[in-house]
């Protein structure tokens, strides 16, 4: 892998954020720090995700709004990708 630990980091610490996890975030957040990354640099990442996490039920709402409701989407069928139906 070409990025560095530091920016690795970073990103775990936006990631957890965005995905919701708690452990993770505590986790990447020393392991940011460990990894040279200040204090600034992680609240911009955890800002960005904010931004991220907040951005996405807007979309899917606006997605499901779209849908055509003459038309049910079949039960169990789910596009592959975010594991939430294993």
């Amino acid at each position: 892998m070409k990025i560095d630990n530091r920016t690795g980091e970073l990103i775990a610490v936006g990631a957890s954020v965005a995905a919701n996890c708690q452990p993770c975030l505590q986790y990447h957040l020393k392991a940011a720090l460990e990894s040279g990354a200040d204090k600034e640099e992680i609240a911009d990442a955890i800002e960005i995700a904010r931004r991220v996490r907040k951005g996405a039920p807007s979309n899917m709402d606006k997605f499901i709004a779209s849908l055509d409701s003459s038309v049910p989407v079949a039960e169990g069928v789910v596009s592959t990708g975010c594991g939430c139906s294993s």
